[in-house]
């Protein structure tokens, strides 16, 4: 028979016991590259339980979620590295605070630079403002539907830490019509509208068009009624700032109601600041309610 390649029983005990050795080598080569492999995938931290990446933003690469939280509250937008600083924006709404950590079997963590590049150039496709790009910060600002979200990325320990904070501020919605409007003074004397505006600012969002445009119709089809609007604010700020925000807000009012044809002599503005709350101002859902703007029969 011809050559099989395999050791008989005739050759030399030698001969056998150098084979069995080289294939124990072998094996014991391939078993310590296992082991050698097997760590690198042990140590591929899981996200914390419940918690997955926000819709805005997919994680970057070698990143695992070590915790997150999501509730109605408030955000801090830092403007200035100040904390107590007035600059800031405190929005609130829908609160997503998702933390990620570094992969420690992936070597070095990016660059501060490109953590922020990396979000920024995500950002772009939501057509986002950038309201802040420090070294280990930046706040974004997007417009998407009718509602505003802000975004705040945090960078710790050579950006190994990445902390995210998204604050989805919804507009309260409110459907009326002149009609509604008409029937309520008639009855009450006043008439409750959520006008919406930018924060800490007498500008009306596009969203509260159609409230504006109600009241127009309504000036129009009460052709001798005269009215009050009344700005209102929530407690939060100093009294004499609220004040003159609400007032401020009022006028504001006034002027876009006045684009829609009617003459401003059937209108004054009034700001009664945090004076008159409707609900309780320690609570978001309380404070909403009392950033309001009141039409008041004269």
């Amino acid at each position: 028979m011809g050559d099989t390649g395999l050791l008989n029983s005739n050759e030399p005990e030698s001969v056998n016991l150098t084979f069995k050795e080289n294939n124990m080598k072998r094996i014991a080569f391939l078993f310590l590259a296992i082991v050698l492999l097997t760590p690198t995938l042990a140590l591929a931290e899981p996200d914390a339980d419940g918690c997955k990446d926000h819709g805005l933003f997919t994680r970057m690469k070698n990143y695992y979620i070590l915790e997150c939280e999501k509730k109605f509250d408030q955000a801090l937008i830092l403007l200035d590295e100040d904390p107590d600083s007035a600059k800031n924006l405190k929005p609130e709404g829908d609160r997503t605070v998702i933390r990620y950590q570094y992969q420690e079997s992936a070597g070095t963590a990016p660059s501060y630079l490109q953590i922020r590049r990396n979000y920024q150039n995500a950002a772009k496709a939501l057509k986002a403002k950038i309201l802040v790009d420090r070294l280990r910060y930046t706040a974004m600002q997007i417009d998407k539907n009718g509602a505003r979200i802000y975004v705040g990325i945090e960078l710790f320990n050579d950006g190994r830490n990445i902390s995210l904070t998204i604050l989805e501020q919804k507009a309260m919605e409110q459907e009326i019509t002149a009609n509604d409007m008409w029937e309520a003074l008639q009855k009450d004397g006043f008439m409750t509208l959520y006008i919406n505006f930018d924060t800490n600012k007498a500008t009306i969002k596009p969203e509260s068009k159609g409230i504006i445009d109600q009241i127009v119709e309504l000036m129009k089809n009460q052709s001798n009624l005269k009215i009050s609007i009344e700005g209102h604010t929530d407690s939060q700020g100093s009294p004499a700032a609220n004040k003159t925000l609400s007032l401020n807000r009022a006028k504001s009012v006034i002027k876009a109601i006045s684009v829609g044809g009617i003459n401003q002599s059937r209108m004054i503005a009034v700001g009664w600041g945090q004076e008159k709350p409707v609900a309780d101002n320690r609570t978001e859902e309380g404070r909403a309610k009392n950033r309001r703007v009141e039409i008041v029969k004269k």
